[in-house]
């Protein structure tokens, strides 16, 4: 995945994503090991770079569209 700034990120999970290792998100600056986090975890965390401003982005259009309705 990659994140509006260029960052690739990408999660691995020990026996999902790959044979042996930890369970690591990977990134251009080196990888993350998470303590403590399940795989959904740290697929969301993986994930949020960019599904949090794209959720945001969908919320504020929804936001307008419901003004905009108010308005007619």
């Amino acid at each position: 995945m990659r994140a509006r700034d260029g960052w690739a990120l990408a999660t691995w999970i020990e026996g999902r994503d790959h044979r042996s290792g930890s369970d690591v998100i990977t990134t251009a600056a080196g990888d993350i090991e998470l303590s403590g986090a399940s795989q959904a975890d740290q697929d969301f965390i993986a994930a949020a770079r960019q599904d949090v401003p794209a959720l945001l982005a969908e919320v504020a259009r929804l936001r307008a569209a419901l003004r905009a309705a108010g308005d007619s």
